[in-house]
């Protein structure tokens, strides 16, 4: 039984991502279509053609490898300047200049006269800006939803003022988990009396309704005594104790450790429902968060690459889509989870990978679709530039001269792909 549910982890999270791609180029697409640039193909994946079918001008379909897509949109790179879009010259010298030329060629090759007002580069930058931005655009619109139907809709695990348990002993951080020892000091918990099922109501006089407070009020006593209020199967009981101090994670900073008043208790976690505000912070974070991994994804890139040789592998560390998949299956599996876990927790993981997608795609290089944003933008400042200056039109920015760039880029992800994927098979993440 196990193992179907975990197969439809898989399943489930393997559409998802499919879905994700087809939504992102069609953020492309739409907006191309009605700038009236010419739009000859819309494939989700990479290989060998599975299926298509054509409507209108445009063929629709499925490739058999499901790691991306893509869309053509005629005329992408500009003619070489003063050539006509038939007459692309050809005969250049050097490697990088024979791949322009060549690149530009292809570009025009079932370019029409009738077509010469629908290429992509001859279109206002401004409309560049709004197809080139569309795809992540949608890949953040589908992470907001995401996260908005998990934490509006099922909610979030949320800690109470409920005691779940209480620790025997006073010890830090660094040694949690350990059995306590007859020399360590009792916790200032257990000498009031506290017992799982309780629930705090008021700590020094000041009512306690979060466990965000309370455990803030409990951090800023220091070692100082503490008058505890709690209720017990419908009876009103408080006591007084002093609280110890040890060095705790900050919860501000969490790599950090400071000294705080220390309770000893853990608290009961509910389900509850959030508002937007919750879903916006929610955003916030994993905003930062990935942002921070892009940020290190070489050095994180260096790690994968030992683990898949044989070094220990770090759960916290990039994975591809197919270590993602297993994730999504292990996460359908793991710890007795109910249908609606299972759920929430693959709408988080395609929440995730849809503001990764989109943060990624957002780097200004090529062939990412930053790549051609800053293109647009950066025509958008030449052209201004010009016209303030009372200098003629620059025209249109020539992204071709990029393609070296691109050609690297390219075989750089495709390099970190196989990596990655490899790793994921000989050396897992696991959620256990």
């Amino acid at each position: 039984m196990n193992a179907l549910i975990y197969t439809l982890g898989v399943v489930v999270f393997v559409l998802g991502v499919v879905l994700s791609i087809a939504l992102h180029e069609l953020g492309h697409m739409y907006p191309a279509k009605k700038f009236g640039i010419k739009v000859t193909q819309f494939f989700v994946g990479f290989g060998n053609t599975v299926w298509s079918t054509k409507r209108g001008e445009t063929e629709f379909g499925i490739k058999s490898i499901p790691l991306g897509g893509y869309v053509k949109l005629v005329g992408m790179l500009p003619p070489a300047k003063g050539d006509d879009p038939h007459e692309v010259r050809k005969t250049n010298t050097g490697m990088f200049t024979q791949l322009i030329s060549d690149a530009r060629e292809a570009e025009y090759e079932h370019v029409e006269d009738k077509d010469l007002d629908r290429l992509f580069y001859r279109k206002p930058w401004w409309q560049k800006l709004i197809v080139m931005s569309g795809g992540p655009i949608v890949n953040i619109i589908i992470a907001v939803i995401l996260f908005a139907v998990v934490f509006m809709g099922f909610g979030a695990l949320t800690p109470t003022t409920t005691v779940q348990t209480v620790s025997d002993c006073a010890i830090s951080d660094t040694e949690a988990g350990r059995t306590c020892k007859p020399s360590d000091p009792e916790t200032p918990a257990s000498k009031a009396g506290l017992q799982p099922g309780d629930t705090i109501t008021a700590f020094n006089g000041t009512r306690v309704d979060s466990w965000e407070t309370l455990s803030r009020l409990i951090r800023s006593n220091g070692a100082d005594r503490a008058t505890i209020d709690w209720e017990r199967d419908g009876r009103d009981m408080s006591a007084t104790v002093s609280t110890s101090v040890l060095a705790r994670a900050d919860l501000d900073d969490p790599t950090k450790t400071v000294e705080v008043g220390f309770l000893g208790v853990s608290p009961t976690e509910q389900m509850d429902r959030k508002g937007p505000g919750y879903v916006v912070d929610v955003m916030g974070d994993y905003v930062v968060g990935t942002a921070k991994a892009i940020w290190h994804l070489p050095s994180r890139m260096v790690d994968v690459t030992k683990a898949a040789f044989g070094a220990e592998r770090d759960a916290e560390g990039p994975i591809s889509v197919v270590g993602a998949s297993r994730v999504a299956g292990e996460s359908f599996t793991i710890d007795d989870p109910t249908w609606s876990e299972r759920a929430q927790r693959v709408l988080v993981l395609l929440a995730g990978l849809n503001l990764f997608l989109a943060m990624f795609n957002f780097i200004p290089l090529l062939p990412l679709d930053g790549g051609h944003i800053a293109g647009a933008l950066w025509e958008a400042i030449r052209r201004g530039i010009a016209k303030l200056r009372g200098r003629p039109d620059p025209g249109f920015v020539d992204v071709a001269k990029m393609l070296p760039v691109a050609y690297g880029v390219g075989a750089l992800l495709m390099l970190m792909s196989v990596i990655l994927i490899y790793a994921d098979i000989v050396n897992p993440v696991s959620l256990s």
